[in-house]
This record gives structure tokens, sequence and C-alpha cells, in this order.
């Protein structure tokens, strides 16, 4: 279900049209008949969830499992958002299938463990400081922030996998590229190609306007100094509006394959900066116990782009190398060492062609 575009099957909206033919614009903007409301709205949800779950950083404040699962499915009668959301857009139906339960399963916990009245530490559930007094975090016994692996688990099992794997993927390009659909959304692979481009959770005008990055967009202009991905990763989805637009699917194409590849690249580099993090911070539990988690969620995440350069097996185990398991209920992160992530950072950047930037990031 997840494989490459079936070029047979875009024959009949295909013609010789290339790119030496068209201009590609320089802003989102450019384009007519753009709509990605469903994406904006999800980013807001997971923004508010974030928020949520953030409150649970100071002693005392405990969550509702109760409201992290409606925020989760959209439940408006319980969520009590601060935003307006339709009722049929919700994070947990676009989170890839086999992930939804656990992210059930995390969000429980997490409100078990902020009913924690005491200081936490090594082995203990409970709020955390760092040693400059300047920050602190709920951190589980098991030494992991469990909001930041819910958080950065759902950008990739959720918003990264839509964008790279559904939106970009065969089910949603093999459709009429003729037709313009009702309410100012162009064709329908024109609409899919838009909101893919709206988990990218940036401006139409980015990398020149920054106002208001969300999440992928934020992470992307944070690698941005080492991978130089910002603008890259903006042309590649402004190619991939225009061929469509100009029913160029080879362009289309090359188009996914480039987008796909920098996303990916974003993910590996946020990884290998908070494992470095880790390293440089390993005396600062609070500090490290929040940034290692983030890790973990940034590897996690690598499994579901369709076209990723590495397998869900070698995952899994760069994952049990940094806390000791692949599954989030069995995770601990109480046995990493700091030649233990030296050794995960080789690894990671072996498998991507890091080597030479892995302490960059």
């Amino acid at each position: 279900s997840l494989g490459s575009c079936d070029k047979e099957n875009d024959k009949p909206n295909e013609d010789d049209t290339s790119t030496a033919q068209y201009e590609i614009p320089t802003s989102y903007a450019a384009f007519d008949n753009v709509s990605y409301s469903g994406q904006i709205q999800r980013l807001g949800m997971l923004f508010e969830l974030k928020s949520y779950m953030a409150t649970s950083q100071t002693l005392g404040v405990a969550l509702d499992a109760d409201q992290l699962k409606a925020m989760y499915a959209n439940d408006i009668d319980n969520a009590n958002w601060l935003g307006v959301y339709q009722d049929n857009k919700q994070l947990q139906n676009k989170t890839i299938e086999t992930e939804q339960d656990k992210f059930v399963a995390l969000l429980e916990e997490l409100a078990v463990l902020s009913q924690v009245t005491t200081v936490g530490g090594v082995g203990l559930d409970g709020v955390v400081q760092s040693l400059d007094g300047a920050k602190s975090y709920l951190i589980g016994a098991d030494g992991l922030d469990h909001a930041q692996v819910i958080e950065k688990g759902l950008m990739g099992a959720c918003l990264y996998y839509q964008a790279t794997s559904v939106y970009m993927g065969s089910d949603k390009m093999n459709v009429d590229n003729q037709v313009l659909l009702e309410g100012a959304q162009g064709t329908a692979m024109e609409h899919h190609w838009d909101e893919a481009f709206g988990y990218f959770g940036v401006p139409k005008d980015f990398p020149t306007d920054k106002d208001g990055l969300f999440f992928w967009g934020n992470y992307a202009d944070k690698r941005n100094e080492v991978l130089d991905c910002n603008q890259a990763l903006m042309d590649a989805l402004l190619k991939g509006r225009a061929a469509i637009s100009n029913k160029d699917l080879t362009t289309r194409d090359e188009a996914i394959t480039e987008a796909r590849k920098i996303w990916e690249d974003i993910s590996v580099g946020s990884a290998l900066h908070y494992i470095n993090s880790g390293i440089e911070k390993f005396d600062d539990y609070a500090l490290r116990a929040h940034g290692l988690s983030e890790a973990i969620g940034f590897i996690y995440s690598l499994k579901f782009n369709m076209d990723k350069r590495i397998s869900n097996t070698k995952v899994d185990e760069l994952l049990v190398k940094l806390a000791d398991s692949a599954d989030f209920e069995s995770m601990s992160l109480n046995n990493i060492t700091i030649e233990k992530l030296n050794d995960l950072k080789d690894e990671l950047a072996s498998i991507y062609g890091f080597e030479s930037q892995k302490n960059e990031f």
C-alpha cells in the first residue's frame, strides 16, 4: 500500500510538458486554488496538546487522561480546545493505524505520571530541574520525558507519515488532474499535494517568511545551518506543485523523491542534534533526559517515510541502543552512557552519510 507512484496509472493525465516550458514559482502563494485547512487544524491540535502536556512540568499540576485522549481523537466535548476545529478532523485517525493504540497508552501513562507530587530523580518519577534551575521537566522513573516522546512521535507517525507516505503516495497521486474540485481546491492531484505541503507547517513564503513555524517547519529551520534544508525542501514542494499543474508527472515524481529525502534528513539531523546534546549535558539529568527523549522521537519517526534509506529493523536496533527497547512501554534511559551515545551517533551518521557533519548538529 506504500508503493511508489505507478507511472502506467498516471498516463491519462500526462503530456509532454517539461520544466523548460513552464516556470516554477518562488512562493506557494503563486499557485491558484490552494487549500489545506485540515492540515492547519491538525497542527493546531498538536500544538494545543503539546501546550497542555507542558503544564505538567510544574510540580503538583496533574493532567487529565480523558482530556489528553479527547485532544488526540478530537472529542470536542471533552478536549477543552482553545481553537475551533471541525469535528471530522483529528490526529488519531491520521496516525498510521499500527501506532494509534501506542499513543493512547502513552497519553494514559503521562496522566498517571503527572499525579506524582514529589521531586524526581534517577529511577524516581517526578519533576526534575536542570542544574541551573532554569528548566523543569516531568521525567519518569524510566528516565523518559514522556511528553517529548509523544510530541515527536506524533510528528513522525502522523504528520510526516501523512505527508511523505500518504499524500505523496500512489493512492493520492494516481488521481484525476483535469477537473477542478469544488471550493477552490484545484484538481484532486493538486489538492493532495497541497495537503502534503500543509503538514510541513510553514508559511507560503518560507523561508523568506519564518513567522509561525510549526513542528517540522520549526525543526527544518533549526537544522538549516548544517543541512541547508529550508530552501531545498521548499524548492522540492514548489517544483512538485508546478509540475502537477502543468501535467508534468515525470518532474512531479522527481520532486517527490527529493522532498522525501530532505525531510528524512531533517529527522536524522534532529536526532543527531539531541544525541550531541545528551553527550554535552550528560551530567545534567533533567536536560539529558529531556533531550534524549526527543532523540527517541526523531529516530522512531524515520519509520514512516516510504522512501526511507533505513529499514524498520535498523530503526528498532538504534532505539534499543539508546533506550534498551524499541517498545515505548519498555524503554529506559537509565542505562545510557556517553560511550553508547557516541557509538549511536557514529552509526546513525554512517547510515546517512553525515560522518563529516555529525558533531555540527
